[in-house]
């Protein structure tokens, strides 16, 4: 018995636009000369209706913008970058400070030909891998829910916004 594919209406992805990628955005010509092809817009062109108005579209996001849901994510977004970045900027200064105001602390051996310079500036380096392992932590346990289901949310609302377009012009047309 063959298996019966689901219907592609009720299937939901994780991303709503993973395939929005730029279409023909960097696509050369195919005659050879290296040259982007140009992408036009559905509205412009000949024979196609319209779709809708720039400023129904922008309305969309000034509402999830002004959204209790957008305010918390980027709330949580300020609450860790701000002070990690304070921190890391901070640690960073201390060590170009130590670095040229304390040449015998720094020049002092720690074991062998590694001195104390050499082990904060290698911190340095672990502290860059730290902070990015934290934010990309921080970003998928407090913000990425949240901020996928507002990418749901708006692209609901366009595409919404797009079928009363396009049925306004079909009737328009009749």
């Amino acid at each position: 018995m063959a298996k019966r594919l689901p219907d592609s209406s009720a299937v939901r992805l994780d991303d709503p636009w993973y395939d929005a990628l730029a279409t023909g955005w960097g696509e050369m010509a195919g005659d050879g000369g290296g040259a982007p092809v140009p992408v036009v817009s559905p509205a412009a062109r000949p024979g196609e209706r319209a779709g809708p108005s720039p400023d129904a579209a922008a309305g969309i996001y000034l509402e999830v913008q002004r959204s209790a849901a957008f305010q918390e994510v980027r709330r949580s977004y300020r609450r860790f970058a701000v002070p990690a970045v304070i921190a890391f900027l901070v640690w960073y200064l201390a060590y170009v400070v130590a670095a040229t105001a304390l040449p015998g602390l720094m020049a002092r051996p720690v074991a062998g030909a590694v001195n104390v310079a050499m082990l904060a500036g290698l911190a340095q380096f672990l502290t860059t891998f730290l902070l990015t392992w934290a934010y990309t932590h921080h970003a998928r346990l407090r913000r990425d829910g949240a901020a996928l289901d507002l990418r749901w949310t708006v692209f609901e609302q366009q595409r919404s916004l797009q079928t009363d377009a396009y049925d306004s012009a079909a009737e328009a047309e009749r």
